[in-house]
C-alpha cells in the first residue's frame, strides 16, 4: 500500500517516534511516505535523524521528509497526526504560574482548569490555520489523528470550524483498563469495559470478567490495593461518591473538578508525592522543562542505543496505527474515540466532543450508540462541556467575554476564584501570552491598560501545596535512567 501520512509538531521525540514504529509494524504499511514538521528546526533534525535510523536498521526503503514548510509536508496526505504543543514552554509557565498567584493550584493545566482553557485559546487559533493548509493541501478524504490537549477543544474546533474530519485520541482508556486489571487481580484482556463521557471525564460505565458484572466491586478492590490506595486518592473518592471509576491520572482529575485543590491545607490529602502525575503542583511543566533539557544534552546517547524493532509485538497501546490499519486493510480494531456526539450519548449535548467505544474497518471510523451514562457522571461530564463550549466560541471569536464566562464556569476555578479575580488573572494571562493569541489583539490592549492604570486586587507570592524544584541537567545526570524515563514523560506520548 502506498498513501501519505504527515506528523504536525514531529519534534516530540518520544511519541513521534513510537507512533512511526507502529505504524511501519503492519507489514502493509512498509511503503508509504511520511512527512514530518516542525516549526523547531533543531528539534525536527534530532527526531528525524533518530527515525530514520530506526527504518534503516530495519531494512525499510522509506525515507522521511522533514521541512519546517507545513503546507509542503501536508501536500497529499491522506492522515495527519497533530502532537504540537503552541506556545510550547514558555506559554505553559504561565499556565501554571499566574492562577498560582490566585490560588489555583493545578497540576497539569492542559484540559481545563485556568491552564486548560488558555492553552485552548492558543491551540484553537492555531489549529484553524492548520485545517485551512490541510484543505488546500492534503488528500480530499484525509483524516486529522489529533493528539494535542486540550483534546476535546482543539477536536471540536477542528470539526465544526475548521472544516477538516478529525478523531480525538487519547490512552487514558487503556492505562486505566490496566489499573482495573490490577485491582481486580486478572489479566488485561480477561476484563472486557464499556467506558464512556468525554475526554479525560471517561466513565467505565461498565466492568466484566467472565461475563459476570464486576462494576460494583471496583470500589473494595482499589480501597484495598497496596498502590493505588495510596496513589489514586481522589479517583477512589469518585468512584465512591459517584459509583463508577473515571480515567486519567489522580492529578488530572484533581483539578478538573471543585473539590480536591480548593484548599491549599488539604492538597496534600489527595495527592501522592511518589510520581509527578499523582498530583504534584505544576508537575508535568517541571516534568516537560527537564525532560526538554536533558534530551538536548542526552540526544547522542540515543543513536548509540539498539533501533526500534518494527515488529508487531512491539507495537504500543495508542490507538492511531490501529486506526490506520482497519481503514486500509479492514481487519477490525475496537478503541474509544473523540468524536462529535450526535446521539450517542443521550443525556450530553449533541454538539459536544464525546469519547465512548468504536469500531474501524474499511467502511469506517463507526461509534456505537451508548444511550445515557448515569445521572452524575453525566452531570460532572455536563459540567466540563459547559467550559469547553465557551471556550471554544472565545477562541474561534477572539471574545474575551466569552473566555471569562468559561474561566467562572470552570469547577476548580470557580471553586478558589471571585469574579473580580478572574477578571484580572484573565488579563494577566492574555498580555502574558499575546504571541500566541492574535484574535485578542484588542481584548489584549485593553487588559494592558486596566493592568497599568487600575488599582489591581492584591495576589499571592505562591509556588502552590505541592511543587518540587526543577533539576539542573547536572543534578539529573546523577541518576542516567531516571532522566531518561523523565525525558520520556515529558513527551506528548507519555501523558
Amino acid at each position: 500500500m502506498t498513501f501519505k501520512i504527515a506528523f504536525i509538531g514531529a519534534g516530540s521525540i518520544g511519541f513521534t517516534r513510537g507512533l512511526l514504529r507502529d505504524i511501519l509494524s503492519v507489514p502493509e504499511f512498509q511503503k508509504i511516505d511520511v512527512a514530518f514538521t516542525d516549526i523547531n528546526e533543531k528539534n525536527l533534525e534530532m527526531v528525524t535523524q533518530l527515525c530514520q535510523r530506526d527504518i534503516d536498521e530495519n531494512g525499510l526503503s522509506v525515507n522521511i521528509k522533514a521541512t519546517t514548510d507545513r503546507r509542503e509536508a501536508l501536500k497529499g496526505a491522506k492522515y495527519i497526526f497533530n502532537v504540537v504543543r503552541i506556545g510550547g514552554l514558555e506559554a505553559f509557565k504561565s499556565d501554571v504560574e499566574i492562577p498560582l498567584k490566585y490560588g489555583v493550584d493545578q497540576c497539569v493545566g492542559d484540559t481545563l482548569s485556568a491552564g486548560g482553557i488558555m492553552y485552548g485559546q492558543r491551540g484553537i487559533a492555531e489549529m484553524l490555520d492548520i485545517c485551512k493548509d490541510i484543505r488546500e493541501t492534503a488528500d480530499p478524504d484525509v483524516l486529522l489523528l489529533n493528539y494535542a490537549n486540550p483534546m476535546a477543544m482543539l477536536t471540536w474546533a477542528c470539526n465544526k470550524y475548521g472544516g477538516v474530519n478529525t478523531i480525538g485520541l487519547c490512552h487514558g482508556v487503556q492505562n486505566g483498563h490496566k489499573q482495573i486489571a490490577e485491582a481486580l487481580d486478572k489479566k488485561k484482556e480477561e476484563v472486557d469495559i464499556i467506558c464512556a463521557g468525554i475526554n479525560h471525564q471517561t466513565w467505565y460505565i461498565q466492568v466484566k470478567t467472565d461475563g459476570e458484572d464486576r462494576t460494583g466491586e471496583l470500589l473494595e478492590a482499589f480501597e484495598n490495593h497496596e498502590e493505588y490506595r495510596d496513589t489514586e486518592k481522589v479517583r477512589i473518592d469518585m468512584l465512591r461518591r459517584f459509583g463508577y471509576f473515571s480515567t486519567e491520572s489522580n492529578g488530572h482529575l484533581s483539578e478538573y473538578v471543585p473539590w480536591y485543590r480548593k484548599r491549599p491545607e488539604e492538597i496534600q490529602e489527595w495527592i501522592d508525592m511518589g510520581t509527578w502525575i499523582n498530583g504534584e503542583t505544576g508537575g508535568y511543566l517541571r516534568v516537560c522543562t527537564e525532560g526538554r533539557n536533558w534530551f538536548e544534552t542526552d540526544f547522542p546517547n540515543w543513536l548509540k542505543e539498539p533501533a526500534f524493532e518494527y515488529k508487531e509485538e512491539n507495537r504500543g497501546e495508542e490507538h492511531g496505527s490501529y486506526i490506520l490499519e482497519g481503514l486500509e486493510t479492514g481487519r477490525v480494531y475496537r478503541g474509544h474515540f473523540n468524536r462529535v456526539n450526535n446521539g450517542i450519548i443521550t443525556n450530553l449535548p449533541d454538539d459536544a466532543i464525546i469519547e465512548a467505544p468504536g469500531y474501524v474497518d474499511q467502511n469506517g471510523i463507526n461509534m456505537p450508540y451508548v444511550g445515557e451514562l448515569p445521572l452524575g457522571p453525566a452531570a460532572v461530564c455536563n459540567v466540563s462541556i459547559s467550559v469547553q463550549r465557551l471556550a471554544v466560541e472565545a477562541a474561534v471569536n477572539g471574545d474575551d467575554y466569552l473566555l471569562r464566562q468559561a474561566m467562572m464556569m470552570d469547577p476548580l476555578v470557580g471553586a478558589v476564584c471571585n469574579p473580580k479575580e478572574i477578571w484580572q488573572m484573565v488579563d494577566e494571562m492574555l498580555v502574558a501570552q499575546q504571541q500566541w493569541l492574535p484574535q485578542y489583539q484588542t481584548a489584549i490592549e485593553k487588559a494592558e491598560r486596566r493592568l497599568k492604570e487600575e488599582e489591581l486586587i492584591p495576589t499571592k507570592d505562591y509556588e502552590g501545596a505541592a511543587r518540587v524544584k526543577v533539576k539542573s541537567v547536572e543534578e539529573m545526570a546523577q541518576d542516567w535512567e531516571a532522566a531518561k524515563k523523565n525525558a520520556g514523560e515529558a513527551d506528548k506520548g507519555n501523558f
